[in-house]
Formats: structure tokens, sequence, C-alpha cells
């Protein structure tokens, strides 16, 4: 069920420009949750700059984000991106180093 959710998100995130400014702009809103708590002002500069980002990216791409349809997109953005980077490092969809049914052993 959660690869369909990124499958969905992939497909409203097409544009070159939208997919490199989420690249920066997701990893600055997940550090930010955590370093709010060291810094505040780094903190929020990070969130409020990477949802900028974000809000940028879906202008190039003429679509509204996908959250606003649906929350859990929240969490899918991450998954995305660590999915597109994983694909990216090994050359492998993360469904291949993980198979839907268990291997069979003679």
């Amino acid at each position: 069920m959660i690869q369909e959710y990124i499958e969905n998100y992939r497909r409203v995130h097409r544009h070159p420009v939208n997919q490199a400014l989420h690249a920066v702009g997701i990893p600055m809103i997940v550090v930010s949750l955590v370093w709010v708590f060291f810094n505040w002002k780094i903190g929020v500069a990070l969130f409020v700059i990477g949802w900028i980002l974000q809000f940028v990216g879906h202008a190039f791409e003429g679509k509204p984000p996908a959250f606003l349809s649906n929350p859990k997109y929240l969490i899918i953005g991450p998954m995305w991106l660590v999915q597109k980077g994983w694909k990216k490092l090994t050359g492998k969809n993360t469904e291949e180093v993980s198979p839907k049914e268990p291997l069979k052993t003679q």
C-alpha cells in the first residue's frame, strides 16, 4: 500500500526543477524538526526555506502539493526521496532489495 502512495507521489513530481527543489527542501524540513531543539533560529529557518523550495517546485510542476489531498504525503515525500537516492546509489529499486514474496529454498 505504501508503494502505491509513493508511485502516485512520483507521478505528480515529474518536472526536473521540482524534483531538484524537493531533493533539497525535503531534507531541510526533516533536519529542521531535530535542529529546532538545539538552535531554534536555524531550525525555523531550515523549515521555512525548505517549504518555500517545495512550493516553488510545485509552481514549476503546475500541480498542487500532494499533501493537500492527503496528509499522508507528508511522510511519503521523504520516503520517495530515500527510494530515489537508493536507486541512484545502487542502481536497484527498493522492491528488488525486499521482495514481496519470500525466497523459496530447496
